[in-house]
C-alpha cells in the first residue's frame, strides 16, 4: 500500500477524525486511526464506540496501492503536524511498520491490522432529513450550553430534537436552566421526529459541519449518523424521556424589562469579577423608575454593583440568579436589545431575544431561555 498526499490538506482532515479517537481506553485500538486506501480516494476513520468519523479523501492524493492499516492517532497525527513539506508519501512496509518519507526526512511506526479496527454498522433508516449546516450549527450554539454534565444526569446530557408540521425544535436543560430554538425545514415531509442527540456528538457536528453544508440525517435503532459533503458522523442516541416542558414557559408576568443586550453583558462580566467567589450568585433588582441594578454580596475581599438604564414594567421586583448562567444565555442571543419577564422572584425567569426593528430577520425561527432564579 502506498499513495502521496498534499500535506496541509492531510493536517487538516486527521484533525477532522480525530474529534472521534479516544484519549484514554483500556482498548488500545479505539486510539487509532483506520486509514483505507482505494484506487481513487483515502478514506479515514476514527471511532470510540460512541461516536464514529469518517472522512473520503478525493482530492489532492495519488494513490500508487491500495490497502489498510490503523495507526496511533495522536503520535501519528502530531508528527504531521510538524511538517512543512509540501507533499508526504506514506507505504506500508512488510516490517509491520509504515513509512512517511518527505523531502526533508522519514518516519516510521508501527501498524495495526485493520481487521482489528471495531466496525461502524450500517443503520437500518427508520426515518431521515435534511437540514443547512448553518441552521444545524446556530441550534447546536443556542443549545449546547444548557446540557446536563454526562456523568449527573445522563438523560439529560444531550439536545432534543423535534420534529412535526416541517418545524423543528431544538431544547436543552441541565434542571437549572432550558433553551428552545425552533425554526423550519420547508423541503422535508418527515413528521414526529424525536430523539435525544448526545451533547459531546453535538459539540463535535459544531466543529465539523460548515454553514455552506447541506447535512443528510439518518436514524435508526437507536442510531444517528449526519453526512456532509465527504464526512460522514455516527452516534448513539440517548435512551431515556426528555422532560415535558412545554408549561415551563410562563404565559404571564408581573415584571418585564427590555435592555441593550451589549450593556448587560459588560454589566455581568463587570460583577462576575466579584460574584465568582460567591459562586456567581447575584442580585438583581428591577424597578420602573430607576432601571436595573446589579448587585453582589460582600466577600472578604470586595463588593460590588452596577447600574444599567432599561425600560421596566409592572411591579418592583428583586431575584437572585447565577450570573454565570445569565451571561452564557446572553451570549447566543445577537440581536441589540433582549426581554426578562418573570411572575415572581421564585418563578422561572424567561429572557429572550427582541427583533432588531432595522435588520432582516427570519419570522419562522424563535429562540427562548429559561434561568431558574437562586433561593437566598
Amino acid at each position: 500500500m502506498k499513495f502521496a498526499i498534499k500535506t496541509s490538506s492531510f493536517k487538516k482532515w486527521l484533525d477532522v477524525v480525530n474529534h472521534a479517537t479516544a484519549q484514554v481506553t483500556t482498548t488500545p485500538i479505539l486510539e487509532n486511526i483506520l486509514i483505507k486506501v482505494k484506487k481513487w480516494s483515502v478514506v479515514l476513520t476514527a471511532n470510540n464506540l460512541e461516536t464514529a468519523i469518517e472522512y473520503v479523501i478525493q482530492d489532492d492524493i495519488d494513490v500508487s496501492s491500495e490497502g489498510a492499516f490503523c495507526i496511533p492517532s495522536k503520535l501519528f497525527s502530531s508528527y504531521i503536524s510538524l511538517l512543512n513539506d509540501d507533499m508526504i508519501e506514506v507505504e506500508l512496509l512488510d516490517d509491520e511498520s509504515v513509512k512517511v518519507l518527505t523531502s526533508s526526512g522519514k518516519f516510521k511506526v508501527k501498524w495495526l491490522p485493520a481487521s482489528d479496527f471495531p466496525l461502524i454498522p450500517n443503520i437500518k433508516e427508520e426515518s431521515s432529513f435534511h437540514i443547512d449546516g448553518s441552521t444545524l450549527k446556530a441550534a447546536i450554539d443556542k443549545t449546547l450550553f444548557s446540557c446536563a454534565e454526562w456523568n449527573i444526569r445522563p438523560t439529560l446530557a444531550g439536545i432534543l430534537v423535534h420534529i412535526a408540521e416541517k418545524q423543528v425544535t431544538f431544547a436543552s436543560t441541565d434542571s437549572f436552566r432550558l433553551s428552545e430554538y425552533t425554526t423550519h425545514i420547508w423541503w422535508n415531509d418527515i413528521e414526529n421526529f424525536h430523539q435525544i442527540i448526545p451533547s459531546k456528538t453535538t459539540h463535535q457536528l459544531k466543529s465539523i459541519i460548515h454553514d455552506t453544508d447541506s447535512v443528510s440525517v439518518i436514524t435508526g435503532e437507536n442510531q444517528i449518523a449526519f453526512s456532509a459533503w465527504n464526512t460522514k458522523i455516527f452516534s448513539r442516541l440517548l435512551n431515556g424521556k426528555f422532560p415535558d416542558y412545554s408549561n415551563f414557559f410562563p404565559n404571564t408576568f408581573s415584571t418585564k424589562a427590555e435592555i441593550d443586550r451589549g450593556d448587560l453583558i459588560q454589566a455581568l462580566k463587570k460583577i462576575n469579577l466579584i460574584s465568582r467567589e460567591n459562586n456567581y450568585s447575584i442580585k438583581m433588582s428591577f424597578s420602573p423608575q430607576h432601571g436595573i441594578l446589579l448587585e453582589t454580596n460582600e466577600t472578604q475581599i470586595w463588593e460590588g454593583d452596577v447600574q444599567l438604564s432599561g425600560a421596566v414594567e409592572g411591579e418592583e421586583n428583586v431575584i437572585w440568579v447565577n450570573s454565570t448562567y445569565f451571561l452564557q444565555a446572553l451570549e447566543v442571543m445577537h440581536t441589540t436589545h433582549i426581554e426578562i419577564r418573570f411572575e415572581s422572584p421564585l418563578s422561572p425567569i424567561l429572557v429572550s431575544p427582541l427583533k432588531d426593528p432595522d435588520k432582516a430577520s427570519s419570522e419562522s425561527e424563535s429562540y427562548k431561555h429559561i434561568i431558574m432564579p437562586l433561593k437566598i
